[in-house]
């Protein structure tokens, strides 16, 4: 057993694609009854403190706080969109399958599976074993029909949940004994392993539910009406402040947690973080901005990992009129996005505000993976000439302002982002001076990030936003953020994107499992979605997770940068002494 210390900085990439949003669900927490109930325990309750360690054995007992800027949204399994709701959903929920460190699929001793799933030769019939000793919170067994009642849910437009696009090929769900469940796909769905990489929902909580009151539901929102089956239970919301997760004395794993209590603190922005870590407030923060990160190391009792992980960075634009004043849509003309593109100084965000920890990107896959579409995908280098040329060319012509006008409207737009994000704050001043070098006004626009996700992302309310996918899963299919079948509310296009080319494009990649015809594929996703342009991809970026002397692991258990929600990666063998 050995201490963290001294881990990569080196770039170590995994191909990651998948569903979780740094910011998208379709929540609405000011309608939800009793969203700030909390247990009678205070968020820094008496967990038993942490014996001394023997021989650098791990010990049980004591308190772990944990650090966020931006509080949950939902932590519904069918609802989570959000990275703040994925992080305390992850301590709290078991899910069918789990990831290894290189991202393979794994039944691992937390997780709800026995053994990994039986596929048929056709690749059309998954046929899925759970543990027979698994149960929720509340002490009910969890069954076959938990797992059929979170597919047929997800599956359901009405219940709006961006589970849709991972379920939406299964033909039937169906349950063959009580701990024995069937899936029939209607076609080849190569990413469905990844699928089951998923928590469930109590079936005999929420089965009278009806879907379209889902989001509206306690369940999810008030921790003491929402069943878990983790290893630590929701016990305390005191909203925008902390949450606070017990030890479950009734966990059904064989592994147990040795952490008795988790307190996940909520701070004003990222700087203040990475102050309450400093100061020996809080012990464990997931993304240390990039400006910080040298007083970071500086101090010499934080350990920090730093390396590029699963997540980009986008300028996203909005397809849907409605959003402009006059209804006249300003990101219509593809000439216009390439512009924008040109117009943007990539290389000095990775440069200047990442400190070069991270890499450009021009297609939604991450560099150096098997998908990832090289000379393939257009790349725009930085030139304000080539995009002054581009809007000319759109009809854009320079008003007595300076600024482009085109049919009697201003070039001028709105680019929201979330508040508190130092990383974001920069890049949005880039956006805004880059444009206005080449005529285009930009009003940057920070908003708090639980109601900016719930009232303007997830409805797709915005003119652009500059927001990054989380991508959770090894595998390239991202057909629920840019095909036309997932508009809002029940999908992830939040930027009302079509383009039937891509629509078709998609389904021709997840319809094989030969990778190298999926690579082919790709290959020409990625050339069509960089010459029309629904985003600007800006690049892949590194969170650099810091933790203090108090938090202890084995080497095989040290949080994983590469993996979606890897900064909690095996946290449940983790200890803390004090």
């Amino acid at each position: 057993m050995t201490k963290k210390r001294n881990w990569w900085s080196i770039l170590l990439i995994v191909s990651l694609i998948g569903i979780l949003f740094t910011g998208c669900s379709t929540n609405n927490t000011a309608n939800t009854p009793n969203a700030t109930a909390e247990s009678t325990a205070p968020a820094e309750s008496a967990a038993p403190e942490a014996s001394a360690p023997a021989a650098d054995a791990p010990v049980d007992g004591g308190t772990l706080v944990l650090s966020s800027f931006s509080d949950i949204v939902n932590i519904n399994p069918l609802l989570i969109g959000d990275t703040s709701s994925g992080d305390i959903a992850n301590f709290v929920f078991a899910q069918i399958y789990d990831l290894d460190r290189a991202g393979n699929v794994t039944a691992e001793p937390w997780s709800l599976a026995a053994e990994l799933p039986e596929i048929s030769a056709d690749g059309l019939t998954y046929t899925v074993k759970l543990k027979d000793n698994i149960k929720w919170s509340d002490g009910q067994p969890i069954t076959a029909d938990d797992v059929v009642y979170t597919v047929e849910t997800a599956k359901n437009p009405e219940t709006g949940s961006p589970l849709i696009s991972q379920y939406d090929k299964v033909k039937t769900v169906e349950k063959v004994d009580d701990h024995t469940v069937k899936f029939t796909m209607n076609q080849v769905y190569a990413p469905f392993l990844y699928a089951l990489c998923q928590a469930i929902v109590p079936a005999h909580v929420l089965k009278d539910v009806a879907p379209k009151e889902m989001q509206t539901n306690p369940y999810g929102t008030d921790p003491a009406k929402t069943v878990t089956s983790g290893p630590w239970k929701w016990t305390a919301w005191k909203q925008g402040e902390s949450h606070t997760l017990d030890a479950n004395p009734d966990y059904w794993g064989e592994v147990k947690p040795h952490i008795s209590q988790l307190v996940y603190k909520i701070y004003a922005d990222q700087n203040t973080e990475v102050q309450a870590i400093l100061k020996g407030d809080t012990d464990h923060i997931s993304a240390i901005p990039v400006t910080q990160v040298e007083a970071a190391k500086a101090d010499g009792d934080i350990a920090i990992i730093q390396k590029p992980g699963a997540q980009y960075e986008y300028l996203g634009f909005n397809f849907d009129a409605s959003n402009f004043k006059d209804k006249y849509g300003l990101f219509e003309g593809q000439k216009t996005r390439q512009a924008i593109a040109h117009a943007l100084n990539r290389q000095g965000m990775v440069d200047n505000i990442l400190k070069g920890v991270g890499a450009l990107m021009n297609a939604p896959f991450l560099p150096d993976t098997w998908a990832d579409p090289g000379d393939a995908a257009v790349n725009y280098d930085y030139n304000a000439e080539t995009a002054k040329k581009l809007l000319a060319e759109d009809g854009w012509v320079a008003g007595t302002d300076g600024i482009l006008t085109k049919d009697g409207h201003r070039f001028s737009f709105e680019l929201q982002y979330n508040a508190g994000n130092s990383r974001r704050e920069q890049v949005a001043a880039v956006i805004q001076q880059n444009l206005k070098d080449v005529g285009i006004e930009v009003t940057p626009k920070a908003i708090d990030f639980a109601s900016w996700i719930d009232q303007n992302v997830t409805p797709g309310k915005f003119q652009a936003v500059l927001l990054a996918w989380s991508l959770n899963n090894p595998d390239p299919d991202a057909e629920s953020i840019f095909s036309s079948k997932y508009f809002p509310p029940a999908g992830q296009n939040a930027g009302w994107y079509k383009n039937e080319k891509l629509d078709q494009l998609w389904v021709d990649g997840y319809s094989t499992v030969d990778q190298e015809k999926r690579k082919e594929i790709y290959k020409e996703v990625g050339k069509e979605i960089s010459t029309d342009l629904p985003y600007v991809f800006l690049y892949q970026y590194g969170q650099a997770i810091g933790t203090g002397p108090r938090v202890h692991w084995a080497e095989e258990d040290a949080p994983e940068p590469s993996l979606g929600y890897g900064q909690f990666f095996h946290a449940i063998k983790w200890w803390v002494t004090d």
